[in-house]
């Protein structure tokens, strides 16, 4: 996902945060010791960094939800590892707090 904060989050690999999103859709805010698991599962980070991160991307959503920002356009869904437009729907529709 092509990230608004990019900037400030320009340490974390494509793999790392496609390993990021499904173990959120994993360890929901229900799951006890949530960012102690996203951290384990995305691997190199830390709870902190897993944390940070979290809060970063949700601003993202919030910003693009609130229509500052327009939904991105994905190009198809193919192994190349981009994502489709749904692919961006659920996520957004997961992380409602």
């Amino acid at each position: 996902m092509a990230s608004l904060s990019s900037s400030r989050n320009s340490s974390w690999t494509p793999k790392q945060n496609k390993l990021f999103e499904k173990a959120l859709a994993v360890y929901d805010k229900d799951t006890q010791d949530r960012w102690h698991n996203v951290a384990k599962a995305v691997g190199g980070k830390s709870v902190e960094e897993v944390k940070r991160h979290y809060e970063i991307l949700v601003q993202d959503l919030m910003h693009i939800e609130s229509g500052q920002v327009p939904i991105p356009n994905y190009k198809g869904t193919g192994s190349s590892g981009s994502r489709g437009i749904g692919d961006e729907q659920r996520l957004m529709k997961n992380l409602k707090i």
